[in-house]
C-alpha cells in the first residue's frame, strides 16, 4: 500500500497544485492581487539559502509551491488508501494543508498568524487551499479506488449505516504489503 500511496500521492498533490495555481492566476487577473513570494522566502529560510529581499526568486517560489503541494499529496493518498475518501476527508485535508503552511511560515518568521491578516487575504488563502485539497483528494481517491476498498471502508461495510459498537474486522494482512 505504501509504495502505491507514495507515487499516487505525488501525482495527486501535483495535480491539486496545478488546479490551485490556475485558480490563483485567474483570481489575480480579476482582483489585481500581486504574486506572493512567501513560499520562496520560507524555503530560503528553511534551507539557509541567501535571501535577496529586492529580487523576486521565481524558481525558488515554484519549487516550494509545487514541492510542498506534491509532498502533502502523499498524506492525502495515505488517507484514501486507508479508506478515508470523499468530501469529508478532503475537508479534513484542507485543514492539514493550511496548518502545514502556517507552521513553516510562522516558524521561519516569514509569515504571521492568520488571525492577524486582513480578512480579504485570509478568505483568498482559505479558498485556494481548499481548492487544492479537494482537487488532490479527487485524484487520490480515484487512484486508491483502483485497489479496492481501504481497511476503513471494509470495516464500515461489515455493518452498513451509522452504527455504534461495530468492532474491528478480523485482521487481513493482504493490505499491509
Amino acid at each position: 500500500m505504501m509504495k502505491r500511496a507514495l507515487w499516487q500521492g505525488l501525482v495527486a498533490g501535483a495535480v491539486g497544485t496545478v488546479v490551485m495555481t490556475v485558480g490563483e492566476k485567474a483570481e489575480q487577473r480579476l482582483t489585481g492581487r500581486p504574486n506572493s513570494y512567501v513560499p520562496a522566502r520560507t524555503l530560503e529560510r528553511l534551507t539557509g539559502m541567501a535571501e535577496r529581499p529586492g529580487r523576486q526568486p521565481d524558481p525558488v517560489n515554484w519549487t516550494m509551491h509545487f514541492g510542498q503541494g506534491a509532498l502533502l499529496g502523499v498524506l492525502r493518498s495515505v488517507m484514501a488508501h486507508a479508506g478515508l475518501r470523499g468530501p469529508l476527508p478532503s475537508a479534513m485535508f484542507a485543514v492539514v494543508r493550511l496548518t502545514n503552511d502556517q507552521i513553516l511560515e510562522n516558524a521561519t518568521g516569514v509569515g504571521a498568524p492568520p488571525q492577524t491578516w486582513p480578512r480579504s487575504e485570509l478568505v483568498v488563502d482559505l479558498l485556494h487551499k481548499t481548492v487544492y485539497a479537494f482537487a488532490t483528494g479527487a485524484v487520490a481517491d480515484a487512484l486508491a479506488a483502483r485497489s479496492g476498498p481501504g481497511p476503513g471502508q471494509r470495516h464500515a461495510m461489515m455493518r452498513p449505516g451509522r452504527r455504534a459498537h461495530a468492532g474491528p474486522p478480523p485482521r487481513d494482512d493482504t493490505y499491509s504489503r
